[in-house]
């Protein structure tokens, strides 16, 4: 009974150190987020998809209007952390008297990512009109 026991625990041990030199498993994604940020007939609306140190900003958004750079959209995603604001980047899919997708990555470079992404309708000029938080 003594041997087996010894030779089970030295069986654990010897699979705990091996397990213990592997390289560690790429981190997988959270399930998408859902997010919809409107202002009168205009909006953003898509999914963010939170990764190790990156966010993954997939939608659509729409302008009624192609008049000027102040009635087109444009969808800004900011990445946050308990630490405040990190990185932000504007989708380059600009619409402008109509709809366009839009998909693109936000940095989060630092240990634990991104805690949240401010997702924000712009005009074409980057100026915000209004933001949605969505959290991790």
């Amino acid at each position: 009974m003594r041997i087996r026991l010894v030779a089970a625990l030295g069986s654990t041990a010897l699979a705990a150190t091996a397990l213990a030199g592997a390289p560690a498993a790429e981190a997988r994604a959270a399930a998408a987020e859902h997010f919809r940020v409107a202002v009168g007939n205009t909006w953003t609306d898509g999914t963010v998809t939170f990764y190790n140190r990156s966010v993954l900003v997939e939608g659509v958004h729409r302008s009624v209007s192609a008049a000027n750079r102040m009635t087109c959209r444009n969808t800004l995603a900011r990445t946050v952390n308990a630490s405040g604001p990190m990185v932000s980047k504007v989708s380059s899919d600009i619409a402008c008297g109509n709809t366009r997708k839009f998909s693109f990555v936000v940095r989060a470079d630092r240990p634990g990512g991104a805690t949240a992404v401010e997702v924000c309708l712009t005009d074409a000029n980057s100026t915000e009109l209004k933001c949605h938080v969505v959290l991790s």
